[in-house]
């Protein structure tokens, strides 16, 4: 039978799916399947797939030339996704399939040679796409999609299926707006309670977490840094709109798993220091979002920091900056958000014993500096809270006991960020963000001290900023509209800290 028909589908650009037709038409010649419209390969290689998909659900495969266009032509397209429509796009145009199983539709998944459909990166932006144009996502029923912003998705587990018409197949509901906000952040097995004799960087690290502030662990092997960066989430509270409709976004398209998202827990990501920049900040063919976009609502943890490339800690200086990861290539400009927290830890020299009243270190003096120098500059400029980790008293340790637990310093983060959202309601004073430190309330001792600290230690502009940031974070913390001569003080002693 000759014919012709449009199924629609997408293709994923960045965080974002965009539009696509797949026309297909069957008329005579030599039985083939060509595809064009500037696909990539592994659409090209959906022939194939399709072919075996068709034939194994008892279906026919034309005797003809089929002609797959994939419109606009002038779109690069890429993926797996496009084998459901491809192979919908064949029946309908054969008369295998009715043109009204596709009305209202917009068909992804991937197909294996049994005609099973398969979930694919980025359906939750595929979902966005098909409320964006009115229409119902069909795709596998291994999703996991929990819902879109629109209709409920349909699930298809099978290609055979669609005979009895779309009307019998799952439907993908659930909206993970509902399940954000109930979130326990603390139903995990991590907690700060297991942190022994780290009183000090915990107060460090609520601080850090009241205020959403960069921070920087240094000590020596098995201090316990890494154990406190796991528990920073623990005391966070839970993701909300938008961010969270964007972290699960970012998640799908790069093919993570999002259930602990929809749950509200904040990401948590942890590269290796053998990372290159494109997997840090985002890149590829296609380009995909990097670590700092993963961690976008959450945490970015650098273990042992200076040993990460030195190009691939000065691309976070932008995104620390803006927010947003932009990325320029041949095809345009594309846009990650990434409104991260950054922790990170190091050991004070390369043997990790610099300093250590009971471990001699083993490194020359200019070892030890070329070493710290690789923490220094303008990534250093943008990290507000800098602390030490002693290593804990082996006392403690043996016979055990607890610290300050995360439910703990949780009810002072949340005390300190209701409180800054009261003052800034109340205009007692504008957000922590802001950038002239008279918008931050400094009482005239305070102004003066920071002054001096600022002229004895020969801060910028920014540094000055973030101090004070820093010093309104810990009046926060204790409830006061104003900032104070200690909370300049304690704030300073964070941002001073020198290993040399």
């Amino acid at each position: 039978m000759i014919g012709s028909t449009m199924v629609p589908t997408g293709t994923l650009r960045g965080v974002e799916a965009l539009a696509v037709s797949v026309e297909a038409s069957c008329h005579g010649g030599i039985p083939a399947i060509d595809i064009v419209g500037m696909p990539d390969h592994a659409i090209l290689e959906a022939r194939t797939r399709v072919r075996c998909a068709i034939r194994a659900c008892g279906f026919d495969i034309p005797r003809a030339h089929i002609t797959i266009n994939l419109a606009p032509g002038g779109m690069h397209k890429s993926g797996t996704g496009f084998d459901l429509p491809i192979a919908v796009a064949i029946l309908v145009a054969s008369g295998q399939l009715p043109p009204a199983a596709v009305e209202g539709k917009l068909f992804v998944g991937e197909l294996d040679l049994e005609g099973m459909v398969h979930p694919v990166r980025g359906e939750v932006a595929y979902a966005m796409l098909a409320a964006a144009e009115g229409l119902q996502l069909v795709t596998s029923s291994e999703s996991a999609l929990r819902g879109s912003q629109g209709e409920a998705s349909l699930g298809l587990s099978r290609l055979s299926q669609l005979k009895a018409g779309v009307e019998g197949l799952n439907v993908l509901d659930g909206r993970f707006e509902q399940t954000v906000a109930s979130v326990d952040v603390l139903s995990t097995h991590l907690d700060f309670s297991d942190v022994l004799d780290q009183e000090a960087p915990k107060r460090a690290m609520t601080i850090a977490a009241a205020g959403r502030h960069g921070m920087l662990m240094i000590g020596p092997p098995g201090a316990g840094k890494t154990m406190l960066a796991r528990r920073l989430p623990t005391i966070l509270p839970p993701l909300e709109e938008p961010e969270a409709s964007e972290a699960i976004l970012i998640h799908s398209v790069a093919g993570e798993p999002i259930d602990d998202l929809v749950r509200g827990v904040r990401p948590f990501r942890a590269p290796h220091h053998s990372i290159s920049p494109g997997g840090l900040v985002g890149g590829g063919k296609p380009v995909m979002p990097g670590e700092v976009s993963l961690a976008h609502g959450g945490v970015l943890f650098l273990d042992e920091l200076p040993e990460f490339a030195t190009n691939a800690l000065q691309s976070l200086r932008q995104p620390m900056e803006d927010g947003e990861v932009r990325l320029v290539r041949v095809d345009g400009v594309y846009t990650f958000p990434c409104a991260f927290q950054l922790v990170a830890a190091a050991n004070p020299c390369p043997c990790g014993h610099y300093g250590d009243p009971k471990q001699p270190c083993t490194c020359s003096p200019a070892r030890i500096q070329s070493y710290q120098a690789k923490m220094g500059g303008p990534l250093m400029d943008r990290i507000d809270v800098v602390c030490d980790v002693a290593r804990p008293a082996a006392g403690k340790v043996i016979h055990g006991g607890e610290g300050t637990s995360s439910a703990q310093m949780a009810d002072q983060v949340q005390m300190a960020r209701e409180f800054r959202h009261w003052r800034v309601a109340h205009g007692r004073a504008p957000d922590a963000n802001a950038t002239k430190v008279e918008q931050l309330g400094l009482d005239p001792r305070a102004r003066a001290a920071l002054e001096r600290f600022a002229e004895s230690l020969a801060l910028g502009g920014r540094g000055i900023v973030r101090v004070a940031r820093v010093a309104r974070t810990i009046a926060d913390l204790r409830e006061s509209e104003s900032v104070g001569v200690d909370d300049v003080g304690e704030a300073m002693a964070f941002r001073s800290r020198s290993v040399s």
